[in-house]
């Protein structure tokens, strides 16, 4: 499976031109969007967007897209909502599971992790919209601003990868222990990333 990964697009159009350049080039099997796809205001923005692209979409809303989100995705041909569903490999969760600051989408924890916890496996890519703490979620060069909630799945649970976002100036690609930890925020040089599974291997770059 080849996949192209991207997040925190917070609708500029640069960055939509950037996603549909890339996809051309990629040809990728699937396009994975992390979050943070819109605005409040204007996610429909976002998903015409995304609905340009060649390729099949699937998403999970963060902490600046509106509720929404999860159902405009359900209505587009080629595209789907990721929160709280599986597609093998793929498990997703939508929103901000709950981070040391302050955002204005939490999860409520309990629900949403012991759903995640039911279906994560060795074998799987969680996608998520923060990045686990302590890996790829330095903020402004001074503190770690991920989701702890991420860390404990990826500490219990062991999935194959995480494709993240949210921490734009800490996009790239890094190891927690056999997990994969791929921040794909677009923006300040980064496209995104490129993922390729094979045989419950993965391999990512950024692009």
């Amino acid at each position: 499976m080849r996949i192209y990964a991207i997040a925190d697009m917070h609708g500029k159009d640069a960055l939509y031109r950037v996603a549909l350049e890339k996809t051309r080039e990629l040809c990728p099997d699937l396009v994975v969007a992390a979050g943070d796809l819109g605005t409040l205001r204007r996610p429909e923005k976002a998903l015409e967007a995304l609905a340009a692209l060649p390729a099949p979409v699937l998403a999970v809303r963060g902490n600046t897209d509106p509720p929404r989100m999860e159902r405009l995705l359900t209505e587009r041909k080629g595209m789907r909502s990721l929160h709280l569903a599986e597609e093998t490999p793929l498990v997703g969760v939508g929103g901000a599971l709950p981070l040391p600051f302050r955002t204005r989408l939490g999860l409520w924890e309990s629900e949403a992790l012991c759903w995640l916890m039911e279906r994560l496996r060795e074998g799987s890519v969680l996608v998520a919209h923060p990045p686990p703490l302590g890996v790829r979620d330095l903020a402004f060069g001074r503190f770690h601003a991920g989701s702890r909630a991420v860390a404990d799945l990826v500490r219990e649970r062991g999935p194959l990868a995480v494709l993240c976002g949210h921490i734009h100036e800490a996009a790239g690609v890094e190891s927690a222990g056999a997990t994969l930890v791929v921040n794909c925020a677009m923006g300040a040089g980064s496209a995104g990333a490129l993922v390729e599974i094979a045989d419950g291997e993965i391999r990512a770059r950024m692009v």
